[in-house]
């Protein structure tokens, strides 16, 4: 009989989403938050990319690299929310394993990818602030389009591995992930292997592509910190930092959730399942 069922889920056609573990009752009021955040990310970032080409005025690096985060940003919620959304409203847990692989892929190339597109704008905002009079000398066009195909081949590359590794684990327990998507690490946890490779993997994209990105903003906004604090006018250092003010809190609220949501699954075995779903939500 265990033979059996070790043969049935060895290649399993099918994953079950649990959606938030705990809070299934609340489901339809948790879509209400998810689904307006949803309408408001789509309407926001598609006026963003609408505004940015018809005003020609707008056509520079900050801009282009704003429309690249608003691109990258319709792309992650696309992958992730309309399933969850489903799980919440009718029930539909069930995903297909191809699929489930590839909103792995999805999720995690393009949350690299924004990471990689905010190292460019704190680059950018380095340039703006503290070598104004070079800053379109510095950063060409075809400097903004180089670096926004590197972090596009960086990150896509770097997500490859995920689902091919995720697909060579046999599963022979269970096919519920207690998450509301596929998550890299919540899918593999899942197979009865030593998958110790996808771990090590996990940690080292994320200490790679997060942890050198952060160096690179906390160095850049470093030497804007210098530059603003050597401005003589208290006037003028506030409007300085304030054309930092929105990146700044960007990079705030998408590291510190992600953050979290890796160490939890590494080392948070006491934090509620609930509690560690709508984190990694965020």
């Amino acid at each position: 009989m265990s033979d059996s069922n070790a043969t049935d889920f060895n290649n399993p056609s099918t994953f079950i989403l649990l959606g938030i573990p705990g809070l299934e009752a609340t489901h339809v009021w948790i879509s209400i938050p998810f689904c307006t955040m949803y309408t408001i990310a789509i309407l926001g970032n598609f006026t963003i990319l609408f505004i940015v080409k018809r005003e020609l005025s707008l056509h520079g690096p900050m801009y282009y690299f704003l429309c690249m985060l608003a691109v990258t940003d319709l792309v992650l919620s696309t992958s992730i929310l309309p399933k969850t959304l489903s799980i919440f409203w009718f029930n539909s847990r069930e995903i297909d394993f191809r699929a489930c692989l590839t909103q792995m892929y999805f999720i995690h190339c393009f949350s690299a990818m924004e990471s990689g597109i905010f190292v460019a704008m704190a680059l950018d905002r380095y340039v703006a602030i503290c070598h104004p009079l070079r800053h379109s000398t510095i950063l060409t066009n075809r400097l903004v389009a180089k670096m926004g195909l590197a972090v596009v081949l960086r990150d896509g590359l770097l997500a490859l591995p995920f689902p091919f590794l995720a697909r060579r684990w046999p599963y022979c327990t269970t096919n519920f992930i207690p998450q509301s998507y596929c998550e890299h690490i919540a899918v593999v946890k899942l197979a009865c292997a030593d998958i110790r490779i996808s771990s090590y993997y996990s940690h080292f994209v994320v200490f790679s592509v997060i942890g050198l990105d952060v160096s690179f903003i906390a160095m850049s906004y470093t030497q804007i910190l210098r530059a603003i604090f050597s401005l003589p006018r208290k006037d003028a250092r506030l409007k300085t930092f304030g054309t930092c003010g929105s990146h700044l809190c960007a990079v705030l609220a998408f590291y510190f959730p992600g953050l979290f949501s890796f160490l939890t699954h590494q080392f948070g075995h006491n934090v509620p399942p609930h509690f560690h779903v709508l984190i990694a939500n965020m």
